[in-house]
């Protein structure tokens, strides 16, 4: 848990400064594949979890 709110950290950081800075528009490109990357992860993790028996 700890890798995808650090993962949703880098992106917001990389999406802002891709906003805010003139000519910069790759690190908002860069930080949307990140976050989407993010959310892969998540889903994987998130399956992998339900499969597993209750004991």
């Amino acid at each position: 848990m700890a890798l995808f709110l650090f993962l949703v950290l880098v992106a917001v950081a990389l999406g802002l400064v891709g906003v805010v800075v003139k000519g910069l528009f790759y690190l908002l490109i860069i930080g949307v594949v990140v976050f989407v990357a993010d959310l892969v992860l998540l889903g994987v993790r998130w399956s992998r979890s339900r499969r597993r028996p209750l004991r």
